[in-house]
């Protein structure tokens, strides 16, 4: 049994950022909803208390009963959940003068305790929060201080399970520079932690329960090339072999060659997966949309279609695999709860009720960078693990307007010489996210003696650490000047290349 912390969200934008902290300590760790009841289970360690975006002193505050939980395991609150533990212990809290948010220096009053040990004196950490612990519970500690705030850090007199502490800024974040060696602290040296789970024990596991899960049955799987499908179908395959029943279509709007390289890696993994050309099926629905959204579900619907009929032909079926990875999962349990708007590409709608088939999902706790560890430990190549992620709908997104199968292999050649001159240069793998974009204008243009009338094409690069927030990536203008020039001499049918620079938000990834 792998030891386990729980955070409770409080609605915090850097919950996840909690997560991935005590993961990088490799500790596991879940998050749940705050007012999601559980139990006390074998392994868990300890539990942390998310920021908020409420104040502690709001009528309708979130809160937990933090007494019945020290009972049980140590429990460390960061900003909010700090808050709410001084308040239901009996000290206060008020209204800022000034919303606290940015840089501070941490000033510490007690060097011996082992959540600050080895920190430095005037380590900076970072704030942002409007309420401020005023006066501490009696029997409660005080750790460190600002300049700003009088209480930054504290803990519970008492000891084992006992433990509890509290700190009013965030080490999660990347500008508390030694925060994750004080939330290292509470998991080893408070919880008693013993830092084994790593990519390797994570396959071991995932494999064995696998097997119990499924037992002798059968289970199948849309693949797309992708991470997170092809990391899921190889746990998938370990556990039962060829029961894995893989199914990669080919929507017509893959990258150049992108098909046939896909089954090649696929076979050489030991991976049971059939391969569908339904390029002219899809070619002939697109006809005529112009819509994003539009041309989004057409492909869904036509996915979902290939892959029944497909699906029908494998007997003893009773089980669909999918790559869900952990923050869909966190955001359909959210606290706010699921996000209202998203895009139809990002879920394959339909499939588990039309099918009445169990799901198997074995990466829906792992985060996108764990799910390329196991990958890389499990012997995927390191080119597709390290590949740029590429939307549902493929290259129907990137070419404005109505696709044609003749508009897919311009852009398919001058997507090839964008990919391939990043991954020449060094550049692709600083770059989260790289693709180009099909315009539908057309612009006068020179060739030797003759003028053309030709389309345009957009280059888009991105960086980034999940997706939600992006900004463009500041390539060479030499690296820019070099692929314009590829582009335009090689692929004819394009006679001018832009460069996109806008940052999400305001823009998305994306162009559809």
């Amino acid at each position: 049994m792998n030891e386990k912390i729980l955070i409770l969200d409080f609605g915090s934008q850097y919950t996840q950022l909690i997560a991935r902290a005590v993961r990088e300590a490799n500790v596991y760790c879940e998050i749940i909803p705050f007012n999601k009841p559980f139990s006390f289970e074998a392994g868990m360690k300890g539990i942390i208390l998310s920021g908020s975006p409420f104040s502690v002193n709001e009528e309708n505050a979130p809160s937990v009963d933090i007494h019945s939980l020290i009972e049980k395991l140590p429990v460390l609150g960061v900003c909010y959940g700090a808050q709410m533990t001084a308040k239901q212990f009996g000290g206060r809290v008020d209204k800022s003068n000034k919303r606290e948010y940015g840089r501070a220096k941490l000033e510490k009053k007690e060097s011996k305790d082992l959540l600050l040990n080895d920190i430095a004196d005037n380590s900076q950490v970072w704030m942002s929060h409007s309420d401020s612990i005023v006066a501490l519970p009696d029997g409660f500690e005080l750790l460190a201080t600002t300049d700003s705030i009088p209480i930054a850090a504290f803990k519970k007199t008492g000891t084992g399970s006992e433990a509890l502490y509290g700190l009013q800024f965030h080490p999660e974040v990347y500008h508390s520079t030694e925060g994750k060696k004080i939330i290292k602290n509470f998991l080893v040296g408070v919880c008693g932690c013993k830092q084994d789970w790593t990519p390797a024990s994570f396959v071991h596991e995932t494999v064995e329960k696998l097997k119990k899960q499924i037992g002798d049955d059968h289970v199948i799987m849309a693949l797309s090339g992708g991470v997170d499908s092809t990391v899921a179908a190889t746990l998938i395959s370990k556990a039962i072999g060829n029961r894995l029943h893989g199914i990669f279509v080919d929507n017509g709007v893959l990258r150049k060659n992108e098909f046939q390289q896909v089954l090649d890696t696929y076979k050489e993994l030991g991976l049971n997966v059939t391969g569908i050309d339904a390029k002219n099926l899809f070619y002939k629905e697109l006809t005529g949309k112009t819509d994003p959204e539009a041309k989004r579900k057409t492909i869904g619907k036509l996915f979902i279609d290939v892959f029944q009929e497909e699906a029908l032909k494998v007997k003893g079926v009773k089980f669909l695999g999918q790559g869900t990875i952990y923050p869909d999962v966190i955001e359909s349990l959210s606290v706010h709860g699921p996000s209202q708007t998203i895009k139809s590409h990002h879920n394959v709608g339909g499939l588990p009720d039309t099918m009445h088939l169990g799901l198997v999902e074995p990466l829906r706790f792992l985060f996108k960078d764990e799910v390329r560890k196991v990958g890389l430990e499990m012997g995927i190549p390191a080119a597709m693990i390290n590949r740029h992620p590429f939307p549902g709908p493929g290259l129907a997104i990137r070419i404005l307007g109505e696709v044609t199968e003749e508009k897919v292999k311009l852009l398919q050649e001058a997507d090839h010489l964008y990919t391939q001159a990043l991954k020449d240069t060094g550049l692709y793998t600083s770059v989260w996210q790289a693709g180009a974009i099909l315009l539908p204008v057309k612009s006068v243009g020179v060739m030797g003696d003759e003028r053309t009338y030709e389309f345009t094409v957009a280059l888009r690069a991105v960086t980034s650490v999940d997706g939600m927030t992006a900004d463009w990536a500041h390539l060479p203008y030499e690296f820019l000047a070099n692929i314009s020039s590829s582009i335009i001499n090689h692929v004819r049918g394009i006679n001018r290349v832009v460069y996109d620079i806008s940052s999400k938000p305001p823009a998305t990834i994306e162009w559809e």
